[in-house]
């Protein structure tokens, strides 16, 4: 289930994909060693789960574009979905500046 959330996380905008694969290897870590090896090994997913667990950083690409489409969804949440109640618009306006400061908070991976 984790697997299948991150990998539609890739396609959703405002569905984090790294977290639910990393849920994912820690629970294959301990219930299956092949499934674990499958997805450490995948050629797309991979990479994402080894670079966090490893370098606890974050491509410069997946950054970028984490946070060009939380700010598109979150601004046309507020100015069209909300409008007309601002706590809703504070309160998006809040979790955004929050999830932004996390995902800065990261290094950000170098390439080798």
């Amino acid at each position: 289930m984790a697997v299948g959330l991150g990998v539609v996380g890739i396609f959703v905008p405002m569905l984090p994909t790294t977290p639910f694969l990393l849920l994912a290897a820690a629970l294959f870590a301990r219930s299956s060693p092949r499934l674990y090896d499958w997805l450490l090994g995948h050629p797309r997913l991979g990479p994402y789960i080894r670079a966090f667990r490893e370098e606890r950083a974050i491509p410069l690409r997946v950054k970028v574009w984490s946070l060009v489409l939380l700010w598109v969804a979150i601004l046309f949440s507020i100015f069209c979905v909300a409008a007309g109640r601002l706590w809703l618009q504070i309160l998006l306006a809040t979790i955004a500046v929050g999830v932004t400061v996390h995902i800065l908070s990261f290094a950000t991976l170098k390439r080798k």
